[in-house]
């Protein structure tokens, strides 16, 4: 059901790899609710992910971006300025990797120059993201701007390994610039932390199967889905959640605040049995 939400709205979504990702069902969830998006993306993954199909179903151009590289992402606002006719009023960054983590290595035997590169493409492109809207003047007043984290930014998770410090650092990127943008041009800028989802990314981390029924038992409403938390960016792009911002919103199920479920319990109980 659309209730028109962001009608007459204008945004850019970077990370829809394919249909299982966040970004992706959030650029329908958009598209359904008025919005009009450009899609954005690494040109490897442009080259490798399905962001063409998308594109034809929200009727939105693709303009590749390294997000690394600054000179990519100033021409990729001034192209969206200039599809729009002016400038945007949302941005989901939905962009996460680690090398580390796909070849396996702990977080106690790290190689450093991947983690260097997983803080800058996890993390610090949130902050050239914002720095070149910045200097552009690219977001309107009230606009949002959306990151998404995960719980391990807080808590351990073993297996998360560097993906914790880059979620950390990314959190306090838009609690620092969300200060900054808020003063000078009302612009919110919040992290989403979502339920471990499988997504095509998130499936790579070791044992995501078994975190992911651990944490259905321990949730009370259980795991939010990849369309939940479309529809939770969508309420943050919204004028409802004009007055949030510099938050870490956890959107889990209720996984953040609960210590033990009964279910959890009861399947010690009988694993010690």
């Amino acid at each position: 059901m659309s209730y028109n939400l962001l009608k007459g709205k204008k945004g850019i979504i970077f990370g829809a790899l394919d249909d299982k990702s966040i970004a992706w069902r959030t650029a329908l969830r958009c598209h359904e609710e008025g919005a009009q998006i450009v899609l954005s993306n690494a040109p490897v993954a442009l080259r490798m992910g399905e962001i063409n199909k998308l594109a034809e179903q929200v009727n939105a151009p693709v303009i590749g971006a390294d997000v690394v590289n600054m000179d990519d992402l100033k021409g990729l606002f001034e192209k969206s300025m200039e599809h729009f006719g002016g400038k945007v009023d949302f941005v989901l960054h939905s962009i996460g990797m680690s090398i580390n983590v796909r070849k396996g290595r702990s977080y106690t035997d790290l190689d450093y120059g991947f983690h260097q590169k997983s803080l800058d493409i996890s993390a610090s492109s949130l902050h050239r993201v914002l720095k070149t809207a910045w200097d552009l003047d690219a977001i309107n007043e009230w606009g949002s701007v959306v990151a998404l984290s995960y719980i391990a930014a807080q808590r351990v998770f073993p297996d998360y390994s560097e993906m914790a410090d880059a979620k950390a650092l990314l959190e306090s990127i838009a609690r620092s610039f969300g200060y900054h943008y808020g003063v000078r041009n009302k612009v919110r800028i919040n992290t989403i932390s979502q339920s471990p989802t499988k997504t095509t990314a998130g499936s790579g981390v070791k044992g995501f199967d078994d975190f992911t029924s651990y944490a259905e038992k321990m949730s009370p409403l259980g795991n939010a889905s990849s369309d939940d938390c479309a529809a939770y960016i969508v309420t943050m792009f919204s004028d409802l959640t004009r007055m949030v911002t510099m938050q870490n919103l956890f959107h889990d199920g209720g996984f953040s605040y609960t210590g033990v479920s009964q279910g959890v319990i009861e399947n010690f109980a009988k694993g010690i049995q």
